[in-house]
């Protein structure tokens, strides 16, 4: 797994600090971790996204979509599952489909990293019940926040394209199979327009 730096909870080793410290290094590490699949289709490490500007770009949208097109959903919990959906890879790696892991290994692996750095938090319990409805599917949040992924590795394949870093269509059709939502797909096909 290719990476900018060392991961800055290895500087924390051994050393007795307190749990959000603890936390907060072990979060750091998706700052250090290049999204996987920019990098297998040619983007460069100087250009190539981190799973931590990926997460915030998911959260951005959540927030700016919810409130303009989605009044049913619980805001607060969409914005707790946009930022700790990638939790998971903190330990895991960002896998991407060529790696050849089930799709239980995957989720045992994450389940098992997120675990680790939520679960001495004061609120852990409560983040990992997040994580795991995100993982599951089966509220309209979690079916929102798992189409949001998708678009903004959509928005970011369009940029990506636009700077003729990429041909984004391989990542254009993941994307329009992901959404099944029509106010989704609409903002999609918009970013097509332009691309």
């Amino acid at each position: 797994m290719q990476t900018k730096a060392t991961l800055p909870s290895v500087f924390l080793t051994g050393l007795p600090v307190s749990p959000i410290l603890s936390a907060f290094f072990e979060f750091a590490q998706l700052k250090q971790l290049y999204r996987q699949g920019w990098l297998k289709r040619g983007v460069p490490p100087e250009r190539c996204e981190s799973v931590a500007e990926h997460s915030l770009g998911v959260a951005i949208l959540a927030l700016w979509l919810s409130h303009a097109c989605f009044p049913e959903l619980d805001v607060t919990k969409v914005l707790w599952m946009a930022l700790l959906h990638d939790f998971g890879e903190i330990y895991t790696g960002d896998l991407i489909p060529s790696d050849a892991v089930s799709a239980d290994e995957k989720h045992l692996r994450e389940k098992q990293s997120v675990q680790q750095v939520l679960g001495k938090l004061p609120q852990g319990g409560r983040y990992l019940e997040i994580w795991e409805e995100f993982e599951q599917g089966e509220t309209l949040e979690a079916q929102f926040i798992r189409q949001i992924d998708r678009l903004e590795m959509g928005f970011q394949a369009g940029i990506y394209g636009l700077q003729g870093l990429i041909d984004p269509q391989e990542f254009f059709q993941t994307t329009d199979q992901a959404l099944s939502d029509p106010r989704l797909r609409e903002i999609f096909a918009e970013l097509k327009e332009q691309v």
